[in-house]
This record gives structure tokens, sequence and C-alpha cells, in this order.
């Protein structure tokens, strides 16, 4: 008789953090003028849902404030973010883990990886 191996499913998400680099130009491709910066914190969103498999993005005004830093029009071509995900300490929240996101200043952006960072 064959053993029956019963699979967990998915596995419970843990807290994590990474620094992602996203690039912005190939997103915002055939988008409006007026539309762009908005769109790109839309496409930020997207990007980490998508990374950290959770639905409550909560991003930071640092990040904001970049992106927004040379207008409406003129999104930086590419920025580095540091995606978070952390436990709700909300107890009423439909979500039990959320996802920060930050913004990462570097001089380069070449040869970066996505990397882990290691939470003190």
């Amino acid at each position: 008789m064959a053993k029956v191996v019963k699979k967990a499913g998915r596995k419970g998400q843990e807290p994590v953090t990474r620094d992602y680099t996203i690039h912005l130009h190939k997103l915002l491709q055939k988008i409006q003028f007026k539309k762009r910066a908005g769109r790109a914190i839309r496409e930020i969103r997207k990007f980490a849902a998508r990374a950290m498999t959770t639905k409550d993005i909560r991003i930071d005004t640092k990040l904001n404030k970049f992106v927004w830093s040379n207008g409406i029009r003129n999104v930086p071509t590419r920025v580095r973010v540091r995606l978070s995900r952390k436990r709700n300490e909300d107890e009423e929240a439909k979500e039990k883990m959320f996802t920060l996101v930050q913004h990462v200043p570097v001089e380069s952006f070449k040869k970066l990886q996505t990397e882990t960072v290691k939470d003190e």
C-alpha cells in the first residue's frame, strides 16, 4: 500500500526584507505625461504586491517624494527600493502581513542585484 504524504499547501509567510531595483522607464512607456508619476507609484505598488505576495502595501513618504522630485512628467528611470514584509499589529486587520516600501539612495545602479537584508 502506498504511503499518503500530505502537503501543507503554501508555506506561511515570514517577515523578510529585500532590496530591489525597479526599472520605471520600461513600465511608463506610452503613458501620457500628466499621468506618469501617479502611474509610477501604482507600478511600484503592483511590483511590491507581486514580490511579497501581500495585498496591503504601504509606500514611505521619502519614496513618494523621490518619484515626484522631477515633477509629474520626468519620473526617475530607475529606483532602488527596500521591501519589508512585516506582521500586522492591528488585531482587526484583514491581512496578517503588510509590505512597507522604502527608498534606498544609491550612487549607481550598475551591478546591483536583489539582496536579502538582515534584520537587526
